[in-house]
């Protein structure tokens, strides 16, 4: 009986991973969140940070496997403290000193602690390795440093305040205890309900062999990622198409995105964007002009902002196209006023970003001496909203 209990359940967690793929890739920010980032506030990181936390399922699949065993209060304020500890110092230096990992790679390796916690509370190092398991408050912290960088990798996605930046990061981090905190209390009470029953044997077993199975999925899952974002050049034909699609939508602009793809473009440029400094690079058009782009960095996602600036306006207004935080960005725009167009690129990383920048269509590039002496009539009379590029 206990062996068909465990089967069912191990199939059913198996068919629930397979046909919800995008449900094992942890941590993901939806763009309604990076823009809550964006906009600033202290309680905004919080919201966000416990939001993410209360999502991020594989953090909490390894908490899940942290309690399991733990009946005494004490014990679970002990190993709770050393993974908070532990995440909660490379959340906060590694953000501070911009030091990014591949999060595909980070998830990886926090998908292998979830099996770990799992394998040990099975007792599995007396029972497969014959010997004593590690120290478990030790390798609790240890793990937690892991995490804290997966938060990290994720946070440095958005762009963060200058002049507030240890705040914003402290507020994320305690929206983050909050979370785990709230999901903490429904994991004990759920635990608790078992563990007074003559279930709860049969229950131990199944759930933290479901950990396991859970941990090696996300694993697979995430390493798959990982081969993407390192081995990109397999995968630009598919990511110009969809980016090119998204600014199409985005921006309401005709034309085919196989059209951009196949033809030629006009001008490629190249841009350098220091560490944690910023850029601007603008082209001149005339209302009801045609504007097609593309650029993409080596994998270095930046904040940028595509607007648009009305010749001759003196308050300094501009209009933004499209707001995001990536490592390419396609698209086109037909102008609805004579101005300057471009974007600003915002670099949160520690080290120099190159952009790689293809346009074709009806402009004036501003960098060039020519095109300076054209439109400087109009320019002077212009206000820049960032240091734009010479």
């Amino acid at each position: 009986m206990l062996l068909n209990s465990k089967l069912t359940f191990l199939l059913a967690s198996t068919l629930v991973l397979v046909l919800f793929p995008q449900y094992s890739y942890a941590h993901g920010m939806s763009e309604a969140e990076k823009q809550l980032i964006i906009e600033g506030g202290n309680l905004r990181y919080m919201w966000i940070g416990a939001t993410h936390m209360l999502s991020g399922y594989d953090h909490l699949l390894f908490v899940f496997g942290i309690i399991f065993f733990l009946t005494r209060f004490r014990d679970i304020v002990k190993y709770i403290t050393a993974f908070t500890l532990g995440h909660s110092v490379t959340l906060i230096f590694a953000t501070f000193n911009a030091i990014q990992i591949n999060y595909f790679l980070i998830d990886a390796v926090i998908a292998l602690s979830v099996c770990y916690i799992a394998f040990v509370n099975l007792d599995g190092f007396k029972k497969y390795l014959d010997m004593n398991p590690p120290n478990m408050l030790m390798m609790i912290g240890s793990l937690g440093l892991i995490h804290g960088l997966g938060l990290s990798t994720r946070l440095q996605q958005l762009p963060l305040s200058e002049d507030q930046l240890l705040m914003n990061i402290i507020s994320f981090n305690v929206g983050i205890e909050i979370g785990q905190i709230s999901a903490l209390a429904l994991m004990l009470i759920l635990i608790s309900v078992f563990r007074k029953s003559h279930l709860f044997p049969a229950f131990s077993l199944i759930a933290n062999y479901a950990l396991i199975l859970a941990g090696g999925y996300l694993f697979l899952m995430q390493m798959h990622g990982y081969a993407h974002t390192s081995h990109p050049e397999e995968f630009v034909v598919s990511a110009e198409l969809s980016q090119q699609e998204e600014g199409k939508q985005q921006l309401g602009l005709t034309g085919g995105p196989e059209a951009s793809v196949q033809s030629g473009w006009k001008d490629s440029i190249n841009i350098t964007i220091p560490a944690r400094g910023d850029k601007e690079y603008k082209l001149y058009l005339v209302k009801g002009a045609m504007l097609e782009y593309t650029w993409n960095t080596a994998g270095a996602a930046l904040f940028f902002d595509f607007h648009g600036e009305p010749a001759g306006d003196t308050s300094g207004f501009f209009k933004s196209f499209k707001k995001s935080t990536d490592s390419q960005s396609s698209g086109s725009l037909v102008t609805s006023f004579d101005g300057t167009h471009g974007w600003y690129w915002k670099n949160n990383t520690s080290s120099p970003v190159t952009i790689t920048l293809k346009t074709k269509g009806e402009y004036q590039r501003l960098d060039l001496k020519k095109s300076l002496d054209q439109a400087d009539p109009v320019q002077k009379s212009n206000i820049t909203t960032h240091d734009t590029i010479d």
